[in-house]
């Protein structure tokens, strides 16, 4: 709204120009339309990432010492999967969610890593990769300029660390 305010005061005052100017001047006035480049070059609103919630296996534990597997949870179902010598010992496992807001109907290209590490206190880390999202082909903020879609992930276990493992997801949003 904003927005529509300023480029109504500055066609206006575009306009008192024009009326001041004599004939032959108002035949060269370049402000008083917009020229093509500028039409192109339209100011988008500025893209911004929220994380509602973050990626979370639950409890995981190791049937044998020193062996591994995988978990897995799925983008849609939110489902986790375990593989390997790996054991459901409780908790609820949950979907990362990401909102984006920008511009209304802004077509985006959204980018996650192939891979993160995530660290427990002692340093110790293992691989989140694979990952999958609700996103349709060319995504498109709504109306409303938002977009919410969700996230899985597998996360790779091997040895025998133990603890809360955490890290960092960056996801580039940009307009196309």
């Amino acid at each position: 709204m904003a927005r529509k305010s300023q480029t109504a005061v500055a066609l206006l005052g575009c306009g008192l120009a024009f009326v001041m100017l004599p004939a032959r001047a108002a035949a060269q006035c370049q402000l008083c339309a917009p020229s093509a480049q500028a039409s192109a070059t339209k100011t988008q609103q500025p893209i911004t990432i929220t994380f509602e919630t973050t990626i979370d296996f639950a409890r995981i534990g190791l049937v044998a010492r020193n062996q591994g597997g995988s978990a897995r949870i799925d983008a849609v179902s939110g489902q986790r999967v375990l593989t390997g010598s790996l054991l459901d010992l409780g908790g609820v496992p949950v979907v990362g969610t990401v909102v984006v807001r920008g511009e209304p109907n802004g077509l985006l290209n959204v980018t996650l890593p192939t891979t993160v590490q995530l660290f427990n206190s002692s340093g110790a880390s293992y691989p989140l990769a694979n990952f999958t999202t609700t996103l349709k082909n060319n995504p498109k903020l709504g109306v409303d300029g938002t977009l919410r879609f969700t996230f899985g992930g597998t996360l790779q276990i091997s040895g025998a660390a133990t603890g809360a493992f955490r890290g960092s997801l960056p996801i580039t949003v940009d307009y196309r």
